[in-house]
């Protein structure tokens, strides 16, 4: 029996995973009113406040920005979606979710599930267009099949691709992510448009939506990187001076710039109306935040044994400290690595696939902002999103792929063991958790060593 009669159409996959998630939205409303523990995340809590905050200004909610600050008026027409603790996200979120005030609490939760099947529809037409398109055209041109066998090839190929779009649409980390109300299948819908214009060589939409995507949450922004090496010809560079003539070049600065004026456009407008509340929880915040509990980082040690004690004099704190205390000491070498892997691998349009996936990789290894809670869904689905792309050019055994998926969910596990004893029982485990993070991040560099060295290109 062949793999196309083993397996349902791609429309009963479709539709499967459309009941699927249905159906768990519709639980989780009945299992939040049942349950002290609640099925719904507690960021969507969150996002429906701040779209409340939205549509209802007040005397201490109100827009700050230049904009209300000329026209007053308008102080009583838009509310502050930052007046809600903890959010901080674009405004744009807050105000795509208002139906869940006037219409129906559920809503945003129905639509991160549709943009969960949006991902699945565009996996599997990249798969088709793209990524399997090179097997058809390289298998006609060799063996120049009959109209039958060409029908055998295209049901074949229709078959693997409803295979690894399944993989997404049916992964139970996809769907309970976004039916428990996480946005992430959002910016999932954009990185995934973004690359789907890039395949096709429409680069003005891509770097339109990639500046969408970097205002929605500013990492993908790495993937800029690998755009520029296949825009520019990357892989026909000769020598240094050739290779630097591909990355600065009038298509690529095109590229920058039309991608740059999206994100800076979007950025002016919100900034205009909600003002520095706006630039600051969006995206100040993070430049200094420290997390020294909740992180996978083996940055997250360092941070813990140079926390600031309440009360203790500024002057008190050296130049060592506050260089060790800054957020920047991981940033700057985890996006150093990102930009580094984006040109290394971002040369070829059929590679960008691989190259955003690694890129994304690398940055998650090497996070210093992953919480507890994250961690559990919204960060994986960085790579795992692109996978389904990778897997037909990954030449890999089943002894392999064993291994890999071992080592991978392994290390989660030890990680969130020794995690549970810091955060649920208040135990004193830093340094144990420190070296489970530093088991973290060799075992998840090992199975992206094992991916390249797999990767058929």
């Amino acid at each position: 029996m062949k793999l196309g009669d083993r397996l349902p159409s791609f429309h009963t996959i479709l539709a499967l995973s459309i009941l699927l998630r249905v159906g768990l939205i519709v639980y989780s409303e009945w299992h939040d009113k049942h349950s002290i523990v609640k099925y719904t995340d507690i960021d969507y809590r969150v996002f429906s406040d701040a779209a409340h905050f939205l549509l209802h200004p007040g005397p201490s909610n109100y827009a700050q920005g230049p904009l209300t600050r000329a026209q007053p008026e308008l102080r009583s027409l838009v509310g502050n979606p930052y007046t809600r603790e903890t959010y901080r996200y674009t405004p744009l979120l807050a105000l795509l979710l208002t139906p869940n005030v006037w219409l129906y609490p559920a809503f945003g939760k129905y639509l991160f599930a549709a943009c969960d099947i949006l991902n699945g529809v565009l996996i599997y037409r990249l798969l088709l267009s793209n990524v399997l398109n090179e097997r058809r055209t390289k298998i006609k041109a060799e063996n120049k099949p009959s109209l039958e066998q060409k029908k055998t090839l295209e049901h074949k190929l229709k078959a693997q691709a409803t295979l690894y779009s399944a993989l997404h649409l049916l992964n139970p980390l996809v769907f309970s992510i976004s039916t428990r109300g996480s946005s992430e299948s959002v910016l999932a819908s954009l990185v995934l448009l973004t690359l789907y214009a890039a395949l096709r060589g429409r680069w003005d939409t891509a770097a339109i939506l990639l500046g969408l995507s970097t205002h929605w949450k500013i990492y993908p922004v790495i993937y800029g990187v690998a755009c520029l090496g296949v825009i520019g010809g990357a892989e026909r560079a000769k020598g240094w001076k050739g290779y630097m003539h591909t990355l600065v070049n009038v298509r690529t600065v095109r590229f920058t710039m039309v991608s740059a004026g999206m994100f800076f456009a979007l950025g002016g407008a919100c900034y205009a109306i909600w003002g520095y509340p706006f630039l600051y929880e969006s995206y100040l915040y993070h430049a200094h935040r420290l997390d020294h509990r909740h992180n996978f980082s083996p940055y997250f040690y360092l941070t813990y044994l140079t926390y600031p004690i309440p009360g203790a004099a500024a002057n008190q704190t050296d130049l060592w400290t506050r260089i060790v205390r800054s957020p920047l000491a991981s940033f700057v070498p985890q996006m150093g690595l990102a930009v580094g892997t984006g040109l290394a691998f971002g040369r070829r349009m059929q590679d960008l696939p691989f190259a955003c996936l690694h890129v994304a990789g690398e940055l998650l290894i090497y996070a210093n902002e992953t919480r507890l809670e994250l961690m559990l869904g919204q960060y994986f689905l960085w790579y795992l999103l692109l996978l389904p792309l990778l897997l037909p050019r990954l030449a890999t055994t089943p002894r392999r792929a064993l291994a890999y998926i071992a080592v991978w969910v392994g290390i989660q596990v030890l990680w969130l063991a020794h995690a549970y004893k810091l955060e649920f029982l208040g135990q004193n485990v830093f340094f144990g958790l420190w070296i489970r993070s530093l088991i973290y991040v060799i075992g998840n560099a090992w199975v992206l060593a094992g991916i390249m060295g797999d990767y058929n290109s």
